[in-house]
């Protein structure tokens, strides 16, 4: 008996962020986990621009396509601003509410 061996994509979130919602459920999940994990926002963004046209995205960012990827990669260290712009850029923005 011969067995057919599987081939399994490796899981990519980006493929799975479908519409503004899901973007803002991905990036408030990120937001909650960053008191743990400073660079979760920062590498949620940067799936959700893997997700989104890279480059127009960046073209609104005022950015090139690569220095956004380098920014928004696991090893990139983006300015609050340019959290701020991507933010932005995607229809988003962060909003402070008190913790009782």
């Amino acid at each position: 008996m011969t067995l057919n061996p599987e081939k399994y994509r490796r899981f990519d979130p980006a493929d799975y962020l479908k519409d503004i919602d899901d973007v803002a459920a991905y990036l408030q999940i990120a937001l909650d986990d960053s008191h743990e994990d400073p660079s979760a926002v920062p590498r949620a963004l940067g799936v959700i621009a893997r997700s989104r046209n890279m480059s127009e995205l960046a073209r609104r960012v005022g950015m090139s396509r690569d220095g956004l990827y380098k920014a928004l990669s696991d090893t990139g260290n983006p300015t609050w601003s340019t959290i701020l712009k991507v933010t932005s850029a995607l229809g988003l923005r962060f909003s402070l509410h008190t913790v009782a």
